[in-house]
């Protein structure tokens, strides 16, 4: 039974409310003729506050590429290991447990990958597989429980630890004057999620299914233009409307499993705006309560983009969960037009006892080929 266990998410420090985020508008756009539609499209976010890595005089100040991207690895190293110790703990397990890591992150580049830093600094078989994925967005959060799964399926063993790092607020343009960038300064926030997805054991959403589904020639919807001074993000004004042609692909995943999209007990769904979640309500035909996980990530985090699915999971958690066996349906959106959908059910299943050291099994090694002095 592969289990999705409690997430773990931290914000940074640094919080800018939406009043301040309007008065910014304001006073930095005040000859913007379409700087009335730009307020209204904020205000309608429904964010209230959000958190970012560095005071906001600091995010406005861009210093370039080079600095931007320094200060983006700097403040992963910083702020990602409590995040994964929260995670591994939630999970009753230890880094020496761990087969894999999915790292997912688009606003920021590291190569090697964070992972090679996580398993040289932080207790991680050096067999253990790295998985970094950087292009999908909001939507890799969905693609890396789902990869999770997959991996877990093959490897019943198996654990996987996952880590979504986004700090959005690095990727401020403030050359950037087209509505849907002044609407994405208002609602993109910076958060590090982590979750461990166990082959055998521990409590949480019991995974059974998984699928992916792109919307077609919409590549340009949602994308980056990469140039001198960093990412550029630009977001058509058609990526509210995704939700009619995304919400069959989710009748789909669910129909194909038995179930009635528009008849389970919990909804785990990327907060991109309110728009999105309102039509998908509309659509799924679910009282617009049943997205409240992500609504209250959207309006105390913003769009944290890969970590949403994960905050909204912990929401979950802290609600209490659900009864045993209760199904649910957790979706990411993003680039491409992408969406990444899994079902699962409900576990309460009683954590097993920590597995001794000598005993664990490294999944797809075996012990006589392995390295001496490699760890267990």
């Amino acid at each position: 039974m592969v289990t999705l266990c409690k997430p773990a998410v931290a914000v940074p420090e640094h919080v800018i409310t939406m009043e301040e985020t309007l008065d910014l508008a304001r006073a930095r756009h005040a000859d913007h003729p379409q700087l009335p539609l730009a307020l209204r499209l904020i205000g309608n976010t429904g964010v209230a506050k959000r958190h970012i890595v560095q005071p906001i005089e600091k995010t406005l100040a861009h210093p370039g590429f080079q600095e931007r991207n320094e200060l983006y690895e700097a403040e992963a190293k910083a702020r990602v290991p409590a995040v994964v110790e929260e995670a591994l703990g939630n999970a009753g397990l230890r880094p020496s447990d761990i087969d894999m890591i999915v790292y997912v992150s688009c606003t920021g580049f590291m190569m090697p990958s964070l992972t090679a830093w996580m398993i040289n600094t932080m207790g991680f078989p050096r067999h253990t597989r790295q998985l970094p994925i950087a292009q999908l967005g909001c939507a890799a959060g969905g693609a890396a429980i789902n990869r999770a799964q997959d991996f877990c399926t093959a490897y019943p063993d198996a654990n996987v630890l996952i880590v979504a790092c986004e700090f959005c607020s690095l990727c401020y343009q403030p050359t950037d004057l087209g509505v849907g960038s002044l609407l994405s300064n208002g609602l993109f926030g910076d958060a590090v999620a982590a979750a461990v997805v166990r082959g055998r054991g521990g409590s949480g959403i019991s995974l059974e299914r998984n699928d992916s589904h792109l919307v077609p020639d919409t590549e340009d919807w949602i994308a980056y233009s990469v140039r001198s001074t960093g990412f550029h993000f630009l977001l058509d004004k058609r990526v509210p409307t995704t939700m009619e042609p995304l919400a069959p692909a989710l009748r789909e995943i669910a129909g194909a499993h038995g179930w009635d999209a528009g008849n389970l007990d919990f909804y785990i769904i990327h907060a991109g705006g309110p728009r999105i979640l309102d039509d998908l309500s509309l659509f799924l035909e679910v009282p617009p309560e049943a997205f409240r996980f992500s609504r209250a990530t959207l309006t105390e985090y913003g769009n944290i983009a890969s970590a949403v699915v994960l905050d909204a999971v912990r929401r979950l958690f802290d609600e209490g969960g659900r009864p045993e066996g209760a199904r649910g349906i957790l979706a990411g959106f993003g680039p491409g037009i992408t969406a990444e959908m899994c079902l699962g059910r409900w576990t309460t299943a009683a954590r097993p006892a920590e597995p001794q050291l000598s005993a664990r099994r490294i999944v797809g090694y075996s012990p006589r080929f392995r390295h001496a002095g490699s760890r267990a």
